[in-house]
Formats: C-alpha cells, structure tokens, sequence
C-alpha cells in the first residue's frame, strides 16, 4: 500500500472521530458538563426567572405596600379599561352649526393628541397641500388681522382654520403683538416646518379686516373649494383695495366726532361748533406730523393740543361759553378705545404678552394726549384761564333725546373714522344709541355707579355686536368698537388734567383713576358680553349657509 493510500483512511477516520464534536457550533466544549434540564440552560433563557431572584408571591403574603401586591380595595370587575377599547375612542364632538370662529376655538384650546383630523382639503393634486405655501399664506392672513386690531386668540384660530382648510394637521399657531409664527409637524418622526412673519406696520381698516374675515369663512366652507393661487390673489385684491372713505371725510368725521362728544356732557350749538373746528385743526395737524415721519405719540400729542387751546381762548375771553365741554369733546376723538378692547380681551383670553404691549402701547397714547392738554392748561392757567371743570356736566339728565342722538351721531362718526363698510355703519349707530340709553337710564335716572353703569351698556354692547357678526360670518370689531364711543371717559380724563394744571394733584389723581376704572369697565363688559353670547348660541347662520355648515364632520 503506497503512502497516499495510507494518508486517505487516516483522514476519514479523523473526520468522522473528530468533525462532529470539535468543529460544530452546537457541540459542548470538552471539559463543560451538560445541565440536567437539556441542551440550553434555564438561566440564560428569556423566559426563566434568573437565580437568586424570587417570583412575586400572592397578595396575601406580601405586605400592604409592596409594590408586587394588589390594594385590599381592587376589584377587578371593578377595574378601568387600561387599554383602547375595540370600539375606539369616543370622537371629540363639535357643534355643526357653530361659526368657524367657535370650532378653531375650542380646537386650539385642546390638546394636539385629542383634536380631530381635517377631513377637507382644498387641492386636488395628489402630493397633497405645497406646506411652505400654506404656511406662507397663513402668516399672511394671520398679519392683516392683527395689524387691524383683531385679538391674538381670533387670530390664532384664523391661522389655524386655514391650515385645516388645506388639510395640514398638528399646526401649533402662535401669536404675539408684533411676531407671527406657526410650526407644522406631519408625524411624530418628522421634521416640524416652522415660518414666522413680522407685524411692523397698523393700520385701522375695517373693511379689509371684513374682507379677510370673508375670505378665511370661503376657506372652512366645505361647499366652496377655494385653490391656492385664488387665495393668494383675493388676499392681493385685499391689500390693494383702497379706504373706503376719503381723506376729508375723515377729518369732517372726527369734527363731528367731537362736536356730539361735546354734546353729550352738555355743550351747545357753540361749544358744538367750536370742539369740530379744533378735532378737525388737531386732526389736520397729525397728518402733517405722519407725514414727515414722526412716532404716533407725538402725534397724539400734537393733536391734542387745538380743541385745549380753543377751550382755554373761551375762557379768556369770557363769552359765556362752556368752555369744558369743547376740550372733552375734542379728547373723545382722540382717545384709544380700540386698542384697549384688545388689549383687554388678550389678558383675559391668556395672551399675556401681547395684553402687556397693547396696554402699553395704550399708555404710551394716553401720555401724549396727557402731555398736549397739560401744556395748553399750564400756559393757559398761568396767562388767567379760569376753567371750572363741574361746569361741563350741567344739564345732561335734563335733555335725554339730545343725548341719544348725539351719542348716535359720536357712533356714526367713529365708525367712519375705523373705516368700516357702509353696509354695518346702521347696525353699529344703533348699538351706540342703545349702549348710551342703558347707561343714562341706570346712572342718571336709577343712581348707580358710573362704572357699574358703563360695564353693563359695554356687555350690552359686546352682546350685540356678537349677534350682528355671527349672523354676518364677519368680525365682531366693526360692531362693538365704535359703539362703545360714547361711553368712553372723555369727562373724567379732561378733569384730573385741568386738576393737576391748577396744582390740585390730589383730585387729579383720583379723576385720572375713575377714567382708568370707566376704560377697564368698557373693555371687561365688551369681552364678557361677546363670552355670554357664544355660550348661549348655538347657531351663527340661517338660511342656505347654516345648511352648508352642517355638513362639516364636526
């Protein structure tokens, strides 16, 4: 037998002696003893309790707080479901017929996780809404309706009906007085997509405010499929229009303004006369200062200053003239009322910061009405004015007709002054004359409080002005903000000034806080009127457009 044969059993041999034990992976290493229970040990298995450790026992041989035994009070047939039912759960449940106002409401004050899904979406292609253009579109319409003078939260709940309209969900809006920024984030593992906007320009433009208003309730209605590009160029078409009135028409406006303010705490046909020629000057006077670019306080500032001068030449001269009356008619022209409602309505809606600015922004007005009046009273008590500031309120209980229609002429005017549609100049007239009727009616004839008075009228007129929108799918601030003119504290604030021009610091401080009390009164009663009127109202249309709302799936 050659050597190569005698290699050749060898090699088999040592294959079949040695592969099986040595060389598999599944073979026991020599020296390792197997465990009685099999092949795998027990404690190295998933399912074993490993060595040392001891299995929980049954409550009865724990004690009371241990953490493996169940409470003395458990019942099981008692037990809350711990997981989601089979059924589902329950959908969060919406009133159909509510304006879309109310429903982006109360979604953005749910939790993200509890809101339901969009089930419209205004685009047909198939990739689903351009997100960046939404977005953009969004800050757009979110910019105009604060720059307007709209409430962060109604701002908030635009921005976010129109994301939903185009069917992003999980869109976090955010609002504060000069800032705009949304985040949208599809799924829980992607990326959020963030835009912000900046507000640096306001402008009073009720109108537009209306129009935006008219496009954002297109954009909700299910029964009307509005595209992108038709919303970029109706929202084009929204900053292109024009005002309403015109530049002259303003001006007359704010000297009749002041002409039925003077009215209002007892001034004649003269003092009628005269506080229209001085709002109309100070007016005049504060376009000149825009125009060259100078900051809003000193135009306030400026403006202030020719109703105070006219006022102070009366007393002068000695005609006879009540010569208080023609300076608080021309304050009441001149005083912020839009900006406090909404400064107002954001504190009490949550919206701290943007309350602070705007109440600032407030006090920053107010100091320059302060300081115009102030100058013109020094110099004015200092060359011999004598001014008797009780002599402005004679006569007001005894000509209850005058009154009313002198605070309808002051709403009229005001609202011409916001530019308003003429289609709502009529609806807010009247709630001024009805707002000024409650007041005279409770404070003059009834003796209650002035503050008491004016928050009641302003919450009659909150009511009212949210009735008119709802039923008109528009913003309830073209309704209540200039009916609230007549109640604004005209009087009171022209009183503590011309106190602290005589040295009489004392008085001034406490007629200054009555105006401050009379403005808080007028901004809480407009805000809790609007509350009472959505939570008793459970529908905001009629006719073919409460039928189209019906058909929301929420």
């Amino acid at each position: 037998m050659t050597e190569a044969q005698d290699r050749k059993p060898r090699s088999d041999e040592a294959r079949t002696t040695y592969d099986p034990e040595v060389t598999s992976e599944f073979a026991l290493p020599e020296g390792l003893a197997v465990p009685r229970g099999g092949v795998e040990s027990e404690t190295t298995s998933e399912f074993a309790v490993p060595e040392g450790l001891q299995a929980p026992q049954p409550s009865s041989a724990e004690p009371e707080g241990s953490a493996f035994s169940l409470p003395r009070t458990y019942s099981a047939k008692d037990a809350l479901v711990a997981f989601t039912p089979a059924t589902g759960v329950p959908a969060v449940s919406l009133i159909k017929d509510a304006p879309w106002q109310d429903r982006m409401r109360t979604m953005l004050r749910m939790p993200v996780a509890e809101r339901p899904a969009p089930e419209l979406v205004q685009r047909s292609e198939d990739e689903g809404p351009a997100v960046p253009r939404v977005l953009d579109l969004t800050l757009r319409i979110g910019e105009l309706l604060l720059a307007g003078g709209e409430g962060a939260e109604d701002v908030e709940a635009a921005m976010f009906a129109v994301c939903r309209s185009y069917g992003l969900d999980r869109c976090e809006p955010n609002v504060t007085f000069t800032l705009l920024s949304i985040s949208h984030q599809p799924s829980l593992v992607d990326d959020p997509v963030t835009a912000s906007r900046t507000v640096r320009r306001r402008g009073t433009d009720y109108t537009r405010l209306a129009a935006v208003f008219h496009l954002v309730d297109d954009l909700t209605d299910p029964e009307t499929h509005v595209s992108l590009e038709e919303a970029y160029r109706r929202l084009a078409e929204i900053r292109r229009n024009r005002h309403p009135y015109p530049g002259w028409a303003l001006t007359l406006a704010s000297g009749l303004l002041a002409g039925a303010a003077s009215v209002l705490v007892g001034g004649g046909l003269v003092v009628f006369v005269a506080a229209a020629l001085g709002a109309m000057l100070g007016d005049r006077l504060a376009w000149l200062c825009a125009g060259r670019g100078l900051p809003e306080f000193y135009q306030f500032t400026v403006a202030a200053m020719p109703p105070a001068a006219i006022g102070v030449a009366f007393s002068l001269t000695h005609v006879g003239v009540n010569a208080s009356a023609v300076v608080t008619g021309g304050l009441f022209a001149l005083l912020p009322g839009r900006a406090l409602v909404a400064g107002v309505q954001d504190g009490l809606t949550g919206f701290y910061i943007t309350a602070s600015a705007r109440l600032l922004e407030v006090m920053y007005f107010f100091v320059g009405i302060v300081a115009g009046v102030l100058v013109v009273l020094y110099f004015g008590v200092k060359v011999g004015g004598k001014l008797d500031p009780d002599a402005a309120l004679g006569g007001i209980s005894e000509r209850p007709l005058v009154q009313i229609i002198a605070s309808m002429v002051l709403s009229l005017t005001f609202a011409v002054l916001l530019q308003q549609e003429r289609s709502t100049v009529l609806a807010v007239t009247l709630n001024g004359g009805v707002a000024w009727s409650v007041y005279g009616a409770m404070h003059y004839s009834g003796g209650i409080s002035p503050v008491a008075s004016t928050a009641v009228a302003a919450g009659l007129v909150g009511l009212f002005g949210q009735l008119l929108s709802r039923f008109r799918f528009a913003s309830a601030l073209p309704y209540t903000t200039a009916a609230i003119g007549p109640l604004l504290p005209g009087s009171a604030t022209y009183f503590g000034l011309l106190n602290m021009a005589q040295n009489e610091v004392d008085k001034g401080l406490v007629s200054l806080a009555k105006a401050a009390s009379l403005a808080m009164a007028i901004a809480i009663g407009v805000n809790l009127g609007s509350e009472i009127s959505r939570l008793t109202l459970r529908v905001g249309s009629a006719g073919k457009r409460r039928a189209a709302k019906r058909t929301r799936g929420f």
